[in-house]
């Protein structure tokens, strides 16, 4: 059953870090500070979800967003 999961489990964690990538890219191009913050928010929680599925499966933790996301992020 183990063997059955794992893949799942590794597909999800894709997902999750995809989902982040397009709402960082989103975030980058927001003009409205508020709506910005809220997209770099939703960002971080799938990295932090991709962090726990890898974390489940005993991999490394995902690559670190290319550019900074949260509060000091600029643009």
């Amino acid at each position: 059953m183990q063997a059955k999961i794992e893949p799942m489990i590794d597909a999800l964690m894709h997902y999750d870090i995809e989902t982040a990538v397009a709402f960082e890219r989103l975030a980058a191009n927001e003009i409205d500070g508020d709506l910005r913050a809220c997209l770099e928010g939703l960002a971080t929680a799938y990295r932090k979800l991709a962090a726990l599925r890898a974390e489940e499966m005993g991999l490394p933790p995902p690559n670190k967003p290319s550019r900074q996301v949260g509060p000091m992020a600029s643009g």
